[in-house]
């Protein structure tokens, strides 16, 4: 897109309104906005069209920005309202969508609204998902079906693809992309969440984007056998091991994050930085992510853990997302209950092992993902009391910036070396990895800046 000075511009309209003035045989004429090519998009206190050598600009007087509209969306004359009856795509978006989207349509972080401008929206969105959007909402977004008309509504379809990087100097007037755009399209699946129950997505971060985890893991009381499992909620009433962290975007491919498990579970600190080396957004055939990390129990002071694993994902359509997490953990120790002080977390020599967890999210709905994983240990499983793999399944929610995953699952632990462990080692019942010993969990994710 185009931009042009504002200082630029307005010396345009004050020499125009001074010839219109001093135009020769006319008697001190005032000049309009018609004739000035000026005309204001209703219900919009702040933007302002102008038209000038056959262009238009849409100027925002508030916000100090101008963007050229492109040919295709252009109003037919100076100061009309409608193009065929139906209002500019221009007139519409400043009506009802500068408020959350910004006059340029770069978003506004702190509501978590996407930046149209970014290649990797262009890319990963189709046309079907901003129909979808605007007809039904999403997120925060209202449904716009029986506010605006249909024809308005395909409007701003195609209003959005205008934000794209280089769209508007082009002159091409049809904005249905060709067979060929279509093809050369890549259909890459957003995740919508860091891991999907505790097996990692590599979803890569926003360059200075923040990122809190939170995870919920109602270890002790399975969720469907046993006497009155409804009356407990299926033991989401029972005792919980929660674990937080966060995780921050130096840039968009580098990542460092710090996560705290609690007591329960030996109180460790995990330590992690990541790197993204492959990206199927930017035409690799596969993503790929790389991470370090140490944990070191009794909030970093001792039984110190160090990992090192690759996460590589391959999109099946935009829909859907497969995954492979080989996980190499150096001086691990057995998941086991340890209680509430220092003195009581227990010490165990250490032990190499080795994991590959193998993961699949699928999108039934724009914003609903059903999930699983499994994650056996290949390398000394049995020396840390596992026995069979951890696995887990649930459904996920995903709204712009925010994912919230309930699932079963039969382990209790989420940091990289406690993730393939079982509730048999953990409650010392080899039964209780079984399916009939799953328990509920739940994860919350959300980008806060």
């Amino acid at each position: 897109m185009k931009s042009v000075g504002l200082c630029r511009l307005s010396l345009y309209l004050l020499a125009a309104g001074a010839a219109v003035a001093q135009s020769p045989g006319t008697e001190s004429q005032a000049a309009t906005p018609q004739m000035l090519g000026i005309s204001f998009p209703n219900s919009s206190g702040s933007t302002v069209m102008l038209t000038k050598d056959g262009k238009q600009y849409v100027i925002d007087v508030a916000a100090h920005t101008v963007r050229e509209v492109p040919a295709n969306q252009q109003l037919l004359a100076a100061g009309a309202a409608s193009v065929n009856g139906v209002p500019d795509a221009a007139t519409i978006f400043a009506k009802n969508c500068v408020s959350c989207h910004g006059p340029q349509g770069k978003g506004i972080a702190a509501i978590g609204t996407p930046n149209f401008a970014d290649p990797l929206f262009q890319q990963s969105t189709s046309n079907k998902d901003i129909s979808d959007a605007i007809h039904n909402g999403r997120g925060r977004m209202p449904a716009w079906t029986g506010k605006l008309s249909e024809a308005e509504i395909s409007e701003l379809e195609h209003y959005v693809r205008t934000f794209a990087p280089g769209a508007g100097s082009s002159t091409n007037t049809n904005t249905t992309p060709s067979s060929n755009e279509q093809k050369a399209k890549p259909n890459v699946y957003e995740a919508g969440d860091d891991v999907l129950v505790s097996l990692p997505t590599g979803r890569a971060t926003e360059r200075h984007g923040l990122y809190v985890n939170f995870a919920h893991r109602f270890a002790y009381d399975p969720a469907f056998t046993g006497a009155g499992r409804g009356e407990f909620l299926f033991g989401l009433d029972g005792f919980a091991i929660p674990s937080f962290g966060f995780r921050y975007g130096v840039t968009d491919k580098l990542n460092v994050s710090i996560y705290r498990a609690p007591s329960i579970v030996g109180r460790p600190i995990q330590l992690m930085a990541g790197y993204n080396l492959l990206d199927e957004h930017k035409g690799s055939p596969l993503n790929l992510e790389v991470r370090v990390s140490m944990e070191g129990q009794n909030t970093f002071r001792k039984n110190y853990t160090e990992n090192i694993e690759g996460i590589f994902s391959k999109s099946i359509t935009s829909r859907a997302q497969f995954y492979l997490v080989p996980t190499a953990s150096f001086n691990d120790r057995p998941l086991v209950q340890d209680g509430s002080r220092s003195a009581e977390i227990l010490d165990f020599p250490g032990v190499n092992a080795f994991s590959m967890g193998v993961g699949l999210t699928i999108d039934i709905r724009p914003t609903v993902s059903l999930l699983a994983e499994v994650i056996p240990t290949l390398v000394n499983g049995p020396e840390l009391g596992i026995h069979r793999p951890a696995f887990s399944f649930g459904i996920q929610k995903k709204i712009y910036r925010h994912a919230f995953t309930l699932a079963l699952t039969n382990s209790p632990g989420t940091t990289v070396s406690q993730r393939a462990a079982t509730r048999a080692s953990f409650l010392g019942d080899p039964s209780a990895d079984t399916f009939g010993g799953l328990v509920l969990g739940f994860n919350i994710t959300r980008q806060i800046r």
